[in-house]
């Protein structure tokens, strides 16, 4: 029995969990090739039933709401234009876009197949219930991780139970299911066992994960090619830069890596930021270029894949700006009904597209706390917050609006009791714990490709409230898991 006081776990036991993640995956690679385990809770955090039921009813049809505009290829480019022109990287992703659904006589022909991988990022926000921070369509990774934090809270839970008990908000909870890791797989394999059958090909299916070089995020990425080969699928991994030379095309626009045959599934867990473009053996004129080239000539291939490029942009803030200010009834023309577009207003927080009328109402009139300011950067060190969003607005050239957009600023429960955060196998206790929910979907030709009708599973961050970036490698975030309960 361990003796438990004043919210202080003895070190063997934060040694032994630590132990627990690293055996299982949980950690980030060193560049020395050694291993760091991820920062986590020792125990989960309490949602109301209620709440988390309605986003695992309603994020699947936001993806399939996203599924469905991604394909709409002139309401891309007729929305996206003015971003396009004030941040560079959106532009090149919109000249490529041009060059493969554009105009007619002038495009280069596209068939992939559109997988779509997402996840939906909210905060239970104290007054307004749970809202949408971001849709993350590339590179929409860590659901082995959510899936594994789950599986550390039951070894807690189970191993050293008056520890759990003590951290435990609600004591009547009971700890949600998740199966992220499995789904996503699921997903993936149903994408790739059909694109085999179009070709009438043998063998297992190949999945391709196109990753960043020297990346340090790679467990998390291991953790799903290691249950993709359990289920029978082979995995590889490449990146752009290699790609640019080891892809052709075969027979019927077959997909072919060299030295491994026809590819059915390409996962880019790269993609999102221009870095991942560049190699420094190119000419820094033609690098971009050729790299991003790679990525279209992806694109004009029968494969299985995520994120094409029109997801990118379809995921983008800019066009989450946009679903917000749009009326519920024009969602009609991407497929949803009455119900289902209010539905997805429901999550939708406000938005304000940057310009002069906005900036002089935020400058006279809006409370400032109540406001961040985003631009369309993926991951951590993308928001500007308070008094600072006023300075960077007097930065800002008319010509640079278009990459911007206000969000009104979601201020989540904090948890009700101290837990504890563990970090580089040291403990701090946190009083004011807030957390981020992220619900992965999966669908294939714009059909829900799961066994929950789409949904697959969820990734908990938590930080503290005081903590701006609560991104698990870039941020303050922890890794942390979900119990439902009647009422907070």
């Amino acid at each position: 029995m361990t003796n438990f006081q004043n919210a202080r776990i003895p070190q063997q036991v934060i040694e032994d969990i630590c132990e627990w993640t690293i055996m299982h995956g949980v950690a980030f690679r060193q560049t020395d090739n050694s291993a760091r385990h991820c920062p986590f809770s020792i125990a989960p955090v309490a949602i109301e039933k209620m709440t988390f039921d309605h986003l695992k009813k309603v994020t699947p049809v936001i993806t399939q709401l996203i599924s469905n505009i991604s394909e709409d290829h002139d309401f891309l480019q007729a929305s996206l234009s003015a971003v396009a022109k004030s941040d560079p990287f959106f532009g090149r992703l919109m000249e490529l876009h041009q060059q493969v659904h554009g105009v007619a006589e002038n495009r280069i022909p596209s068939i992939r197949k559109p997988l779509l991988i997402m996840r939906t990022d909210f905060m239970d926000d104290r007054r307004q219930g749970a809202k949408i921070i971001e849709f993350n369509g590339i590179a929409a990774g860590m659901a082995p991780f959510g899936q594994r934090a789950t599986e550390l809270h039951r070894y807690i839970q189970d191993q050293w139970p008056e520890i759990y008990q003590h951290l435990l908000e609600n004591k009547a909870s009971v700890p949600s299911e998740n199966q992220g890791l499995r789904q996503l797989a699921i997903g993936i394999a149903t994408a790739a066992r059909k694109v085999r059958e179009d070709f009438k090909e043998p063998g297992k299916p190949i999945f391709l994960m196109v990753v960043q070089k020297n990346e340090d995020n790679v467990y998390d990425q291991h953790i799903l090619e290691s249950e993709l080969r359990t289920i029978g699928i082979t995995t590889v991994r490449r990146t752009f830069d290699e790609l640019s030379t080891q892809l052709s095309t075969g027979e019927n626009s077959r997909l072919i890596l060299k030295g491994v045959g026809g590819v059915d599934v390409v996962y880019l867990r790269a993609g999102y930021q221009y870095s991942d473009y560049w190699a420094p053996e190119l000419d820094d004129l033609i690098c971009c270029q050729t790299l991003s080239q790679t990525r279209m000539f992806i694109e004009q291939h029968h494969v299985a894949m995520n994120a094409t490029i029109s997801q990118q942009l379809a995921t983008s803030k800019t066009m989450q700006m946009l679903l917000t200010i749009m009326p519920p009834e024009q969602f009609e023309r991407w497929g949803l009904d009455l119900d289902e577009a209010q539905l997805v207003k429901s999550v939708l927080a406000d938005m304000k597209p940057i310009n002069a009328d906005t900036i002089h109402w935020f400058d006279e009139e809006a409370v400032k706390e109540e406001w961040v300011l985003k631009n369309q950067g993926e991951g951590g060190g993308h928001c500007i917050f308070g008094e600072d969003i006023t300075e960077k607005l007097k930065q800002l050239s008319p010509d640079e609006y278009g990459a911007w957009a206000l969000m009104e600023r979601l201020y989540p429960h904090e948890r009700e009791i101290p837990t504890i955060a563990v970090r580089e196998s040291h403990q701090t206790q946190i009083d004011d714990l807030v957390s981020e929910i992220g619900l992965f979907t999966v669908f294939y030709l714009g059909q829900p490709v799961t066994e929950f009708d789409g949904y697959a599973g969820y990734l908990i961050r938590s930080k503290p409230a005081s903590e701006n970036e609560g991104g698990i490698h870039s941020g303050k975030g922890i890794l942390d898991s979900l119990v439902l309960v009647d009422s907070l």
